[in-house]
């Protein structure tokens, strides 16, 4: 069976910085739900909390590594809502936010703004008071030139106000003493002003309610704050009650290191409710006891297949492998090294294409991408993590300390959750094969059977 590829389409489809809208028709053929080897259907179960609890609203918790693929479920989570008749407002806080300086106030403004944006698009235009007094007031406090143009539209206002602090630490500085004194009254407005009043023209217009998806908070910086905590710890702990308290159905992403924080029971009574954040883990392409996991590889062999072939049939696509690949080898190779982590899979498909630059991709050609990824690795790691990543293979578990969330950051060790196996956590597969790892193991196996 032969079908001629169009490189280029391919190329763009490979593109790792590319997030699949689950709305578009295009982007819905690459789609592969991996929920089955994944530890369970979490975006249903997300969607079910939301349409099951309403009209009473909800906070819901999203986590799992950079880059595994939490934007695209949102965004599904977004599509499906949609055809149940929510109003559902998503978006990416790093687009409002510098992930390394982030506030309570800084997220609520960013609701505030996108919101009202996304009301305004359904013709529904809302005239807070509150905010018109506090976006004034904060440009006098400022003492800086900020054309709001708010009589025109609150969004536009916000916007130019947290664009001019967002370049300029000094001034995010000194909003943020203005501010961060009125929180709980920006909230009380945000509730009635904005998402209350959503809510009721929305439900006018026939809209069962208003879902609030904001993504991207998972890359907030873990520096501590002058308190000693952490600036996740401090957002999403300390100041979680307050996170929680919107009048709406909101999902937040949050860092995967707060799974393993002292705090983490406080987390889930302070901003989830009672409920812990959902973890969406990598694919497996091993089980715990080293051996294939063959539905796993199988579905990433269809994740890269359907960039290809979106409109074969998966059983079809198996008979084109070699289209793409100079042999079925060889894709199984790259799902491998990949580790399960989608965007790594894809990134390491697209250089070989950059490399290749024609199809069939050459075992060689992948051979180098995945040497020059590895030394690009090797560089940032030091012995006592080498020490670390021994005891992550053998014994397959990570501890809440600050190194071993070190590893989960630099997305050196993954975390897996499927069937009888349950949780566990293995070394990147790229680094598995380095050879500081493979030369200490058998003496750091024989030190801990002592």
């Amino acid at each position: 069976m032969t079908i001629n590829l169009d490189l280029r389409r391919f190329f763009q489809a490979c593109n790792p910085a590319k997030t699949l809208v689950i709305g578009n028709p295009k982007d819905q053929k690459y789609y592969i739900d991996f929920s089955s080897v994944r530890g369970g259907e979490i975006i249903e179960e997300m969607g079910q909390t939301i349409t099951f609890l309403s009209p009473e609203p909800t906070c819901q918790l999203f986590t799992g590594h950079i880059g595994c693929g939490k934007s695209t479920e949102l965004l599904r989570l977004q599509a499906e809502l949609e055809q149940q008749g929510y109003h559902v407002v998503y978006f990416e806080s790093s687009q409002d936010l510098d992930m390394g300086d982030v506030d309570v106030s800084d997220i609520l403004l960013a609701i505030a703004r996108r919101v009202s944006e996304s009301l305004e698009a359904v013709n529904i235009k809302l005239k807070p008071g509150y905010f018109t007094n506090l976006l004034h007031e904060s440009v006098e406090f400022l003492k800086t030139p900020v054309e709001l143009g708010f009589e025109a539209s609150l969004p536009v206002g916000i916007g130019k106000l947290t664009a001019k602090t967002k370049e300029s630490p000094k001034l995010r500085s000194q909003l943020r003493q203005y501010l961060e004194p009125r929180t709980d009254s920006i909230l009380e407005a945000l509730n009635k002003e904005i998402l209350g009043r959503a809510t009721e023209e929305l439900q006018r217009q026939g809209k069962e309610g208003l879902v609030v998806i904001i993504d991207n908070l998972d890359r907030v910086d873990n520096r501590p704050k002058e308190s000693g905590r952490t600036q996740p710890e401090y957002l999403f702990v300390d100041r979680g009650e307050q996170l929680s308290r919107l009048k709406c159905h909101v999902v937040y992403t949050l860092p995967l290191v707060l799974m393993f924080s002292n705090d983490y029971q406080s987390l889930k009574n302070r901003l989830g409710g009672g409920t812990g954040p959902k973890v969406l883990p990598m694919v497996p392409v091993k089980l715990r006891d080293g051996g294939d996991c063959t539905e796993g590889l199988a579905q990433l062999r269809q994740m890269v297949l359907a960039r290809a072939f979106p409109d074969v049939p998966p059983e079809q696509r198996l008979n084109l492998i070699t289209e793409i690949f100079d042999s079925a080898e060889t894709l199984d190779r790259l799902c491998r090294i990949s580790g399960g982590h989608v965007r790594n899979l894809l990134g390491l498909l697209f250089s070989c294409i950059q490399k290749n630059k024609k199809l069939p991709i050459l075992r060689d050609s992948l051979e180098k991408v995945i040497r020059e990824q590895r030394n690009e690795m090797l560089l940032s790691i030091d012995e006592p993590e080498w020490e670390l990543l021994r005891q992550v293979a053998q014994r397959k578990r990570v501890s809440s300390e600050d190194r071993y969330q070190t590893l989960l950051r630099s997305l050196f060790v993954f975390e897996y959750r499927y069937g009888d196996d349950g949780l566990w956590f293995d070394i990147n597969p790229i680094l598995a094969e380095a050879g500081e790892l493979i030369e200490n193991e058998s003496e750091f196996r024989s030190r801990n059977s002592q």
